[in-house]
C-alpha cells in the first residue's frame, strides 16, 4: 500500500500519496531553477502541475513543446516576433 503524502504546508493530507522518483543532478538543479523562476512554493507542487499538464493534455507533442520553446527562446533574444493565437492552434492541428 502507498503511504499517505502531505501537501505543501507539511500536513497529512489523505489525497495525495508519497512517491520516490530518481533524477540526475542536472535535472534536479533544472527542477530547483524553474520552480523557483516560476514562483511554485515547492518542488513537489512543480511537479504535481507538470504531471497534470503531461497527463491532462497528452497530445502536446515533445515536437510542438520544443518547437514554442525555441520560439520563445527567439524572442527572448529579440531575434523574433511574436506569434499570434491563430499560429499556435495552427501547431496544434498540425500535430494531431
Amino acid at each position: 500500500m502507498a503511504e499517505t503524502g502531505t501537501n505543501d504546508a507539511g500536513v497529512d493530507d489523505p489525497e495525495t500519496t508519497t512517491i520516490n522518483v530518481r533524477v540526475t543532478e542536472r535535472q534536479l538543479a533544472e527542477i530547483d531553477a524553474v520552480w523557483k523562476e516560476e514562483g511554485y512554493t515547492s518542488r513537489s507542487e512543480f511537479l504535481r502541475h507538470a504531471i497534470r499538464d503531461a497527463t491532462d493534455h497528452p497530445g502536446a507533442s515533445r515536437s510542438m513543446l520544443a518547437s514554442i520553446a525555441a520560439e520563445e527562446y527567439s524572442m527572448r533574444k529579440s531575434e523574433s516576433e511574436a506569434i499570434s493565437r491563430a499560429e499556435v492552434l495552427e501547431m496544434i492541428d498540425d500535430e494531431a
